[in-house]
């Protein structure tokens, strides 16, 4: 199994970036895939969570109305467009991997539990 996160970078508050999660060795359609986020000396925390099944999506409240997740099945490959970046979404964003069905059971999905696969993560800085 493999996850592989690009497109961070560093860029001015009010931009905007594009992350992808290219994934490979599992059935795309059987997993849910999450963003995360982690900033050194604190918690791990869920950004975003797409059921590829199904195309359900959900989103952590700082991420609603800003952030975009979207998943292509044919390129098995999740997307997570951020608009509106603000200096407190400076952090490395990591995605995930884990059954269908994961972001279903109201936010327990936030506590990132169990999650057998990840990437290394794409660094993300936002300067104000």
């Amino acid at each position: 199994v493999q996850l592989v996160e690009s497109g961070g970078g560093s860029v001015q508050a009010g931009a905007s970036l594009r992350l992808s999660c290219a994934t490979s060795g599992f059935i795309f359609e059987d997993y849910t895939i999450i963003w995360s986020r982690q900033v050194p000396g604190k918690a791990h925390e869920g950004v975003s969570c797409v059921s590829t099944m199904d195309g359900s999506v959900y989103y952590e409240d700082s991420a609603k109305g800003r952030f975009t997740i979207t998943s292509d099945n044919a390129k098995k490959t999740v997307y997570l467009q951020m608009n509106n970046l603000k200096p407190e979404d400076t952090a490395r964003y990591y995605c995930a991997a884990v059954d269908w069905g994961y972001c279903e059971e109201g936010d327990s999905w936030l506590a990132l539990s169990g999650i057998p696969y990840w990437g290394k993560g794409t660094q993300v800085t936002v300067s104000s």
